[in-house]
């Protein structure tokens, strides 16, 4: 059928109305897979460069065989079809291949004899892509008494927080018993929940750097004199979390599409104190802290290691896995987005990391890596391996 100009251009809008916007926070229908076996037809990633770099992927690869050798480790397998034993013999295989190939041709070879590769079913169930942004440990300005200055702190865990084996939130312990659900953020900071508890690790001037704090899971505090105080993941309150970005966004306080860490900063020094806490009490989740040497813990609590751990939707993804992840991320300085091809191992998990479709990639500790996070956003394919059955 011959279509006129005017038919073919209407042809043409409702092509493009048809293609779905993608929704990377859509969730998995039930009983589907989250991760997909490539097809004989598909192409199989180019693993073989990342042998050059075995040495930077060793060190993260022992974090996950330390913990997937734990006793406990045993209770969150199988998933996905893999079983405890088949995830930790992959990553015992792995680090053998890994040192004992010579060369990227022979690496890319051996992997490929040797492991089924899945990908991520995305943001469609159909393997469609992931989102990938990134986050860091930030390191910043704190006391440890409270001052007019230095007067919003970050907690540890509260006793009256019930957990499970797995840390997965129970509810809350009253005096009259046991609550399914932990107050959210809003009520905590309202009613002063947390106040006077002997709960306070240390205090921060801004509020955009507890947000902060809280978004990433762990922070570095600088104290008076020069002293570091390590903060690390310990809990939160396991409600839902919800991104100031986007909330700003909708609400049109800042242009779509601009929501940054230095956007954010920029609309908090002019907000009202009462405007500010409103948008920040959107978020109910609330994370806790606990003091730490050297490096922070992911939810795995084994190191995350820079470039090299990655944070998942842990209730569908395998723990300590091998990813190999196919994306973007933003240089150390300014300019445009980098390829990003390395094998990553899943060891975190994060308050918006709730779907198929999202990941964290972990970029280090200070200011770079605080930039490096805040401008890291791109669509790629996430893989996982596997030994063959």
């Amino acid at each position: 059928m011959k279509l006129t100009s005017g038919s073919a251009l209407v042809f043409v809008l409702a092509l493009a109305a048809c293609k779905t916007a993608p929704d990377y926070n859509r969730t998995l229908a039930p009983g589907a897979d989250a991760l997909i076996q490539l097809g004989p037809g598909e192409e199989m990633p180019d693993f073989g460069p990342q042998w050059e770099e075995r040495a930077a992927i060793l060190p993260a690869l022992e974090h996950s065989i330390t913990w997937t050798r734990r006793g406990y480790a045993r209770q969150f397998f199988p998933i996905e079809g893999v079983s405890h034993e088949r995830a930790l013999n992959s990553l015992l295989r792995f680090r053998d291949v890994l040192n004992e190939t010579y060369g990227p041709d022979e690496f890319q070879s051996a992997v490929e004899a040797e492991f089924t590769v899945y990908k991520s079913a995305g943001w469609d169930g159909k393997g469609g892509g992931v989102l990938f942004t990134a986050y860091c440990t930030p390191i910043l300005r704190g006391r440890l008494e409270r001052s007019a200055e230095f007067r919003y702190p970050l907690y540890a865990t509260p006793p009256d927080l019930v957990k499970g084996k797995d840390g997965a939130i129970l509810g809350w312990q009253t005096g009259g018993g046991l609550l399914p659900h932990y107050p959210t953020r809003r009520t905590i900071e309202a009613r002063g929940l947390l106040e006077n508890r002997g709960l306070e690790l240390v205090y921060l001037a801004d509020p955009i750097d507890a947000f902060l704090a809280h978004v990433n899971g762990s922070a570095f505090i600088e104290l008076e004199g020069g002293e570091m105080l390590r903060l690390g993941y310990a809990a939160k309150n396991g409600r839902n979390y919800t991104s100031l970005g986007k909330e700003l966004e909708a609400d049109g306080v800042i242009p779509e599409g601009t929501a940054s860490l230095q956007a954010i900063r920029d609309w908090a020094a002019s907000a009202s104190e009462e405007e500010l806490e409103e948008y920040l009490h959107r978020n109910a989740t609330y994370v806790f802290f606990t003091p730490i040497d050297g490096t922070p813990h992911g939810s795995l609590d084994v190191e995350v290691t820079v470039e090299r751990s990655i944070a998942t939707d842990k209730t569908i993804f395998p723990r300590g896995a091998i990813t190999f992840v196919e994306a973007e991320v933003a240089p150390e300085s300014t300019g445009d987005a980098q390829p990003f091809q390395k094998f990553l191992l899943d060891q975190d998990t994060g308050g918006a990391i709730r779907t198929a479709g999202r990941a964290d990639i972990y970029l280090g500790i200070g200011p770079d890596a605080v930039q490096r996070a805040g401008r890291t956003k791109s669509e790629g394919q996430l893989y996982y391996l596997f030994l063959k059955e």
